[in-house]
């Protein structure tokens, strides 16, 4: 059995230190046109940082969201767009 190097292993939770925003190339733009508020972006989402801000609107924290692009894939309405991100 080989020995576990010191220092591979982080604090639980650590994440939320790193803003992984900065990865991105492209960010979702939430329409809030066809929204039905079925939350499927917001349970998709791998990061966790899509979240309903009303009923039917979404909206993501732009400092950790990497613009995968999975909230628009599961978007049944076609209702959040990706756009190119701007610095």
């Amino acid at each position: 059995m080989r020995p576990l190097t010191p220092g591979l292993v982080v604090e639980a939770g650590s994440s939320v230190d790193n803003h992984t925003g900065a990865w991105r190339t492209e960010r979702p733009r939430f329409l809030s046109v066809a929204c039905n508020g079925c939350d499927l972006c917001a349970v998709y989402c791998p990061e966790g940082v899509v979240f309903k801000a009303a009923p039917k609107r979404y909206d993501f924290d732009p400092d950790f969201c990497k613009g995968c692009g999975i909230c628009v894939e599961e978007c049944p309405v076609d209702d959040i767009v990706m756009e190119a991100e701007i610095r």
